[in-house]
């Protein structure tokens, strides 16, 4: 095993060491105790809100070994919450299908889409670095994959350094597709920009669910599959010579099922009411070292031919953990890159929305403290308009309030953030505080009863 730098190393900040902080949500009969770290932002007496209000965690306890890495390598069982709104993917649950079979008295749903994103040498600029997604159009669908493929142009990518992001409707439905994908920094060492890889896994998804359904695929959709084909038009691409990237991605149903795909250690929370519904587990084969999908540049190859030496780790979109998911409305899905989890906890999260979906009016509280949606949702949302929502909207205001914070977070030394918890508990002798600098991406969806 080569060497590595240890994290005091000047050029530490580089790395793209996996870490996550180790903690456990407290369950019904249970005897764990939740572990709040510093807030500054945050009450206590919001924190004990989130305790009585959130009967059911998911667990979000990542058991790792090995030692921190100046990069991360070139290369978990999934957790199911005792919640019924979501479990692992199994053959007993419905197919997910680019249309609703519904019926026409069952609640539908909408999902509002905004992403915010922050390069790791770049400033955080709310305005600038901001996306929101279109209006929905049957008319999108036109275009086939081939044409999509053509569209793309690398100077119109957002500026995220190594992270992407992805939004998309579903052919002529209105379910729609989004997630992210985070580009494995251990490739610049080989001379290959990672962003390459992240940023056309997502466009390419992006073009696959437009132009869904795809000729010798079926009807339906599921994020696997739509991994799967984004992947392998990477493969196929000679301009993305090679590279690896993680990825968390999403197809969301109007009738309220989201089926949810991860590999690695990019990550989804599913929030509601100032709960926990569901957060997912990294993955990752030791510690530092998440599951990842990658192509090895042919000049790699025959080196390793003639010299041997390891392989990069090439895990396949069929390794993603699959979750399946039930929305209400007023519930918030979030998915980010590691930028994000490695300086913020799960109740930082859940602290950021909930303070701004209540500052807003999106919940709002009863008599007798209990929390309710807003009667103005579809209007902070911008639901109604004819037009992209824009930096006023519910979306956008949490979307900018994540990475803001976890920017911030990364960049602060006296405030330890999951990251450096994590390094502590492994590596008590590596004096490691503070946050950790990197790329950030982070996609919210607030869900809307039509």
């Amino acid at each position: 095993m080569t060497p590595v730098r240890p994290p005091w190393a000047k050029d530490f900040p580089s790395l793209l060491a996996k870490a996550w902080a180790a903690m456990s949500f407290a369950i019904a009969g249970g005897a764990r105790t939740l572990r709040a770290g510093s807030r500054r932002a945050a009450s206590s007496d919001l924190l004990l809100l989130c305790l009585s209000t959130s009967s059911l965690f998911a667990p979000a306890v990542s058991v790792r070994t090995g030692h921190p890495q100046s990069q991360r390598p070139l290369g978990s069982s999934p957790t199911c919450p005792l919640n019924r709104d979501s479990c692992p993917a199994s053959s007993g649950l419905r197919s997910f299908h680019s249309s609703s079979h519904a019926s026409s008295s069952a609640p539908q749903f909408s999902y509002h889409v905004a992403a915010s994103y922050s390069a790791k040498g770049d400033r955080f600029n709310a305005s600038a670095n901001l996306f929101t997604n279109d209006v929905f159009d049957p008319a999108k669908s036109s275009v086939t994959l081939g044409e999509c493929k053509r569209s793309m142009d690398k100077r119109e990518r957002p500026a995220s350094g190594q992270d992407s992001f992805f939004f998309s409707q579903v052919g002529t439905s209105q379910a729609t597709t989004f997630g992210v994908a985070d580009g494995v920094g251990g490739w610049v060492e080989s001379g290959i920009d990672p962003a390459d890889f992240s940023h056309g896994l997502c466009e390419y998804m992006a073009c696959a669910a437009r132009s869904w359904p795809l000729a010798g695929k079926p009807s339906s959709l599921h994020p696997k599959s739509l991994l799967q084909v984004g992947f392998d038009e990477v493969i196929k691409d000679d301009t993305i010579v090679g590279g690896g990237s993680t990825a968390c991605l999403a197809v969301a149903e109007p009738d309220g099922n989201v089926e949810v795909a991860n590999l690695g250690d990019s990550g989804f929370m599913h929030l509601g009411l100032n709960a926990v519904r569901h957060f997912t587990q990294p993955q990752t084969h030791a510690f530092n070292t998440p599951f990842q999908m990658s192509k090895t540049p042919k000049r790699m190859l025959i080196q390793m031919k003639v010299f041997g030496g390891p392989a990069a780790l090439a895990d396949s979109p069929n390794s993603s953990s699959v979750t399946h998911h039930r929305v209400r409305h007023g519930d918030v899905l979030l998915f980010a890159t590691d930028g994000v989890w490695d300086n913020l906890s799960p109740q930082d999260a859940l602290s950021i929305v909930s303070r701004n979906m209540i500052e807003i009016g999106a919940w709002v509280e009863k008599d007798g403290g209990a929390l309710d949606v807003g009667p103005e949702l579809a209007k902070l949302t911008q639901a109604s308009s004819s037009r992209k929502a824009d930096t006023a909207s519910l979306q956008a205001r949490l979307a900018i309030a994540i990475a803001k914070e976890a920017k911030e977070t990364s960049l602060n030394t006296r405030r330890d953030g999951p990251f450096a918890k994590e390094v502590q508990k492994h590596y008590p002798g590596e004096n490691w505080h503070g946050g950790k600098p990197d790329d950030i991406a982070a996609v919210v969806a607030v869900v809307v009863e039509n």
